[in-house]
């Protein structure tokens, strides 16, 4: 019941406009104008105020034509770096950027899917159930637009967010996530003249890293630290550091314990470095910081939306299965909240990179997919 081609060019369109994270403006306007035009009640909410951006989560509500329990449906706007300028390349059965910026289908693909769903059902006037559309800011430094949602608006309980790769993939299984921020306190000295005087928190931070469990810890544990910031110098010995990690996990007890072995790691480092200066002896000192960056995301194939999709899936005559993942996305806010919330792929591929694709053939599947599985939310 999709229109293909024109879904294509819808995508074309929206990976066209700017819309990196916490610049997400341009596209809401676009969108907000396209979702009153389908009959809509399109509004913005605050979220730019709260994560320092130009434009809010864009929400809108759709009134049943067919009976059912009202359906989320969601994808995010921003898109990671390079961004700018895209200049999408239609290449036989894929869309694919050229080579100079990432392509936007994470998440753009997402939105483009569901901007074709509304308009096949408005056209062919087929039953639907109320259907609740949210386009969410700040997807990727931390899903900080749907964190700032006010969710009391939302009536639906299930849905689907479209924010992964292959179309034959509901994640239904998602990590929790700590977020880690550790400062280390040295002592500065001349690099050259006095160094024996002073405490290298840079080396503190090395000397903890390196007895850090990192990476694949287990099939459902990771570890990652991805900044350090500090020094000011060479010919100063650092007296202060910064770094910023994380951990996932399936299992929240091994998350807690993830993410204290590497503070412990940290305060292990910093205790084993001192100088006398005069009376005094100087200790390295931590500062150290955990946050719940998101909750997992776990549901059974029980879920209403899950049966609604793997029944689209075998009216479709294709296969969709149920999956875990390691990465983290708005569903884990939503289902957080007492949400069913699953994520099925668009037929995006290589995101983040500038090699980043899209599947034509995917994208299409899934398009029909979430046709079929509105009309299966109305029919059960």
């Amino acid at each position: 019941m999709i229109e293909p081609e024109r879904m294509t060019e819808t995508f074309l369109t929206l990976a066209r406009i700017n819309s990196p994270s916490y610049e997400e403006r341009e596209l809401a306007d676009h969108l907000l104008a396209r979702l009153r035009a389908l009959g809509g009640d399109a509004t913005m909410d605050d979220a730019g105020a709260a994560v320092g951006g130009n434009a809010g989560n864009v929400f809108s509500r759709f009134a049943g034509t067919g009976r059912g329990p009202a359906v989320l449906l969601s994808a995010h706007m921003d898109t990671v770096s390079p961004g700018r300028g895209v200049r999408p390349v239609r290449d036989g059965n894929r869309i694919r950027s050229d080579g100079t910026t990432v392509l936007g289908a994470d998440d753009k693909s997402g939105i483009a899917i569901i901007l074709e769903v509304l308009q096949a059902f408005q056209e062919r006037k087929l039953p639907h159930p109320p259907i609740e559309v949210v386009f969410t800011v700040c997807e990727e430094p931390g899903l900080m637009g749907a964190k700032s949602l006010h969710l009391a608006r939302l009536s639906a309980r299930d849905g689907l967010v479209l924010d992964s790769g292959p179309a034959s993939s509901l994640f239904t299984r998602g990590p929790a996530a700590d977020r880690l921020e550790v400062t280390v306190r040295g002592r500065a000295a001349h690099a050259g003249v006095c160094p024996e005087r002073g405490i290298s928190a840079i080396q503190i931070a090395a000397d903890a890293i390196s007895r850090m469990r990192l990476g694949r810890l287990d099939h459902e544990t990771t570890a990652n630290v991805g900044l350090i910031e500090g020094g000011t110098a060479v010919n100063i010995v650092p007296d202060r550091v910064t770094v910023r990690a994380e951990a996932r996990s399936h299992d929240e007890e091994k998350l807690a314990a993830q993410s204290a072995h590497m503070i412990r790691c940290f305060h292990d480092a910093a205790g084993a470095r001192s100088i006398r200066a005069g009376q005094e002896i100087v200790q390295a000192e931590i500062e150290s910081r955990v946050v719940r960056d998101y909750n997992r995301m776990r549901l059974g194939e029980g879920a209403p939306v899950v049966q609604w999709v793997l029944e689209a899936a075998r009216q479709e005559k294709t296969t969709v299965r149920c999956e875990s993942t390691g990465g983290g996305c708005d569903a884990n806010v939503f289902n957080s909240h007492g949400m069913r919330i699953a994520n099925l792929g668009t037929g995006m591929r290589e995101i983040h990179t500038t090699g980043e694709y899209l599947l034509l053939e995917e994208f299409h599947q899934t398009g029909r997919i979430v046709f079929s599985m509105l009309q299966q939310a109305v029919s059960r």
